[in-house]
């Protein structure tokens, strides 16, 4: 006969309580059942485990000898039980993310994409909102974490540190964006105060508004009027000639959607970077799901870097 698992607990509980009657609290049986299972494991080893005695049971020498193995077994199946718990296929429940518009376009699907892959039992559920009203959202409770632009802008509003606790994942500096053909593509960078006679084209975005408001003041600039909520329809105004822009790394790409090409080059002026990160509320303990989302996202920001 072999032996089981529930004879290897109730003799260890024997053992340790000094009797059956001492230790049946703690396992729910009647005592029958386990003077049944200690006789039957007695008869499988073929030897006396226990001496009995007026004031209980006490472990024999072999009792004692088989008590180290049994607690080895089962300190190496509860390790293992552990370790499929762990497994992030096993983990279940649902994240509640927050994420600002220019994550969502240029950061967040391959990051998603990459958490799903790794914990396909768990829900995500994206809420994209203005960076204030994800910031409240974060602070209420509604969401779990969030991620978007974390940086902090000289004269800008920023984040709440007392309330939001964040980690920078990557930082994308300010390029001026320009034509395919434009002159100033001779030098390797470009200054702001190069760029006053430009036609300068902005984008109406609420995370980026405080750097550009100081990119502006920083290069005695002015915003031409044309103001568009579409980087797709700002690169495609570049590419043509049309003006110029002065935007974070992380929203380049050196194609319009209709083919036509534009550049970039870095610019000399100190300016405070694009950082995409992730924040959550201070103070509040994270549930297991937002952690494990903590350990991917570092990951992904490790492997990829900044653009």
């Amino acid at each position: 006969m072999k032996i089981t698992v529930k004879q290897l607990g109730y003799f260890i509980a024997v053992a340790e309580a000094g009797s059956i009657a001492g230790a049946l609290p703690g396992l729910n049986v009647s005592q029958s059942v386990v003077t049944e299972a200690i006789h039957k494991l007695e008869g499988t080893l073929g030897t006396a485990l226990f001496a009995r005695h007026a004031r209980g049971m006490g472990l024999t020498h072999a009792g004692h000898q088989f008590l180290r193995h049994a607690e080895a077994v089962m300190a190496a199946l509860d390790s293992a039980e552990r370790s499929i718990r762990a497994r992030p296929d096993a983990v279940q429940g649902t994240l509640n993310l927050g994420v600002g518009s220019l994550v969502t376009a240029y950061y967040l699907p391959e990051l998603l994409a990459r958490f799903e892959r790794v914990f396909p039992g768990v829900t995500v559920n994206v809420t994209e909102d203005r960076r204030q009203d994800i910031e409240h959202r974060l602070i209420g409770g509604e969401l779990d974490l969030a991620v978007m632009n974390v940086a902090s802008y000289g004269g800008g509003a920023g984040l709440d540190r007392q309330a939001i606790e964040t980690r920078t994942l990557i930082r994308a500096p300010w390029l001026a964006w320009l034509p395919g053909n434009h002159p100033l593509l001779g030098s390797q960078s470009v200054s702001l105060s190069q760029l006053r006679g430009e036609r300068l084209l902005t984008l109406k975005s609420d995370e980026l508004e405080d750097g550009t408001r100081q990119m502006l003041k920083l290069g005695g600039l002015r915003a031409a009027g044309l103001r568009t909520s579409s980087t797709e329809a700002l690169r495609s105004l570049v590419a043509l000639g049309l003006g110029v822009a002065v935007l974070p790394s992380l929203l380049y790409r050196p194609w319009s959607l209709e083919g036509d090409r534009l550049a970039s080059r870095p610019i000399t002026e100190s300016l405070p970077p694009l950082e995409v990160g992730v924040a959550w509320r201070r103070g509040s303990p994270l549930p297991s799901v937002a952690e494990q989302f903590l350990v991917v996202v570092g990951e992904h920001a490790r492997t990829h870097g900044s653009p």
